[in-house]
């Protein structure tokens, strides 16, 4: 399995940088039973079936990204100079791993300050990251980050435009609970409030779980033999609710459709190899490819992806590589919108 077949050629105008307003106007692709149609998000009622289970993951994403200045002392006297920082994860001792620009002028020791109240001590240096301990924490600490800080927006956006304010509401979900994700679960930003309401009204339920994004997420693959590619480890939570939920659903015949890759990744991490669901929480590298056997995932919505991208591989493993190339071919061809701020996908794979 090598990484040109999950290749593709993306014309630039179809990268979105903004997303669909409203939300649930973005184009939805329905692909399922081998055809292929072509409608909005806001169609899912007339989509889903009752008793189909969405899986939603409700990770909040921070603005990780931090924009200050580090002072240090001179014969001329104290110089100041620019640093930019990307929150990673948080640690078990409460310090941040993160990325730093410029890294390797930054000393261990060494304050960054972000605002009057926000300022982080350089802890360590590894791997090209930095270990940062904050001056503040808990309730005090998100107040801050959340006043001076910036979404962090995916390379391919970023490189197009600066965050803005208008991001802090459009790559957050509407039912984000549990900070701690640096890139958000791109389909579900396509939900709102009232297409919640309606679906629960016709008899689909929900299920939250909960995948902290990382920005491993955006790691190329750098193997042109797939099957020796190390995935990148996010910290997750299904809860012993949202296992018993799961199970019902599939005692009772519905189907399971995971919202987004991550939530799709944490249910089959969370599943027994013979299917049933059980609680668990922990980090996951798990590494969804072609021959993958799904344990309990029935269909998935997400978002268009990038080419030679293990999520590529993912949705290839659900639907067959040659109906991805379709997919996509057909995609690409009516002009849908690509990436984190663009058009969604429901994929029903073939019993």
């Amino acid at each position: 399995m090598k990484l040109s077949d999950f290749d593709f050629d993306l014309p630039e105008e179809l990268i979105a940088t903004r997303p669909a307003n409203p939300r649930t106007s973005a184009r939805l692709l329905h692909a399922e039973s081998g055809s292929i149609v072509d409608r909005n998000v806001f169609d899912l009622p007339q989509i889903l079936r009752p008793g189909d289970r969405l899986i939603l993951n409700n990770t909040k994403v921070i603005p990780a990204r931090l924009f200050g200045h580090r002072l240090r002392e001179t014969p001329e006297g104290q110089v100041s100079a620019k640093v930019e920082i990307t929150l990673l994860e948080p640690q078990a001792d409460g310090s941040w791993k993160a990325l730093a620009k410029p890294l390797r002028k930054l000393r261990e020791g060494e304050v960054v300050t972000f605002s009057d109240d926000l300022s982080a001590t350089v802890t360590a240096k590894e791997e090209g990251e930095l270990r940062l301990t904050f001056n503040l924490a808990g309730d005090d600490f998100d107040a801050a980050l959340a006043e001076v800080g910036a979404m962090p927006l995916p390379p391919y956006i970023a490189a197009k435009r600066a965050a803005d304010a208008r991001d802090k509401t459009d790559y957050q979900t509407v039912f984000a609970r549990h900070s701690g994700a640096v890139a958000a679960p791109t389909a579900s930003l396509h939900f709102d409030r009232a297409l919640l309401e309606t679906l629960a009204d016709m008899g689909v339920t929900f299920t939250e779980v909960t995948l902290h994004v990382g920005a491993g997420t955006f790691l190329p693959v750098k193997v042109d033999d797939v099957t020796k590619h190390k995935m990148h480890a996010e910290w997750g939570q299904v809860t012993a609710e949202a296992a018993d939920q799961i199970n019902q659903t599939r005692a009772e015949g519905g189907r399971v459709i995971p919202v987004g890759t991550t939530a799709l990744r944490l249910i089959e991490s969370a599943a027994e190899p013979s299917g049933p669901m059980k609680p668990w929480q922990g980090e996951t590298d798990i590494f969804i490819r072609p021959g993958y056997q799904f344990r309990v995932t029935d269909g998935l919505m997400t978002n268009f992806h990038l080419p030679k991208s293990t999520l590529m591989m993912l949705v290839s493993a659900l639907m067959g590589v040659d109906e991805v190339k379709e997919i996509y071919a057909h995609a690409i061809a009516d002009g849908y919108r690509f990436f984190s701020y663009g058009d969604s996908s429901l994929l029903i794979p073939a019993n």
